[in-house]
């Protein structure tokens, strides 16, 4: 099912996190020191520089690291850290193979309970609890899978019309105040 999101700002790269369960998952798994919208239209970029128009997680694990790592590394890079992260992608699609047959919509789509769907999430190379609760609220918040408890799982990220993360992102303006809240979150931090 294709659904319409309007994360990176990009059309061609909002279609692909629409349609790909798994370009969502490696956008949540890319969002970390670099910003969101650049995170989120990896998928894109990895998928394009495959020759595909959506990625494969039996490609992914079985490709090349090298070969993995000079993809994402090629101008622009996909991440500031680019052999890290290509490294962090394929262990991701390895466990996603290994444990869902390389389909990652399983990883919610088979979760009974919002702290079933969390643990699930937090088991997956390269996702902490916080990204779990983050990656959670976008499924329940845009993507539609609303097990039971999905919120209270999700934390804070799960709150009805807060501004926190890449879940609230729905256009240019609410692109502006999730921003307005890390910036003022960051803020906060350095004052403690």
């Amino acid at each position: 099912m294709d659904i319409t999101v309007r994360l990176t700002q990009r059309p061609e790269a909002d279609e692909l996190l629409g349609r790909s369960q798994l370009a969502a998952l490696v956008g949540m798994l890319l969002d970390q020191q670099i910003p969101m919208e650049w995170a989120f239209s990896g998928p894109y970029t990895i998928a394009q520089r495959l020759g595909r128009d959506d990625l494969d997680a039996h490609e992914i694990a079985g490709y090349d690291p090298d070969g993995f790592a000079a993809l994402l590394s090629d101008k622009p890079a996909v991440h500031r850290y680019p052999g890290s992260m290509a490294k962090r992608v394929q262990q991701l699609c390895q466990y996603l193979v290994e444990h869902y047959d390389g389909d990652a919509s399983a990883v919610w789509h088979e979760a009974g309970s919002g702290k079933e769907l969390l643990k699930r999430l937090n088991d997956l190379p390269g996702f902490g609890r916080q990204k779990a609760q983050i990656f959670l609220a976008l499924l329940g918040k845009q993507f539609g899978v609303t097990p039971e408890g999905w919120r209270e799982a999700a934390g804070a990220y799960g709150e009805e019309g807060s501004h926190r993360s890449i879940a609230d992102i729905t256009d240019p303006e609410s692109l502006e105040k999730v921003r307005a809240f890390k910036q003022a979150a960051k803020q906060a931090a350095k004052k403690s």
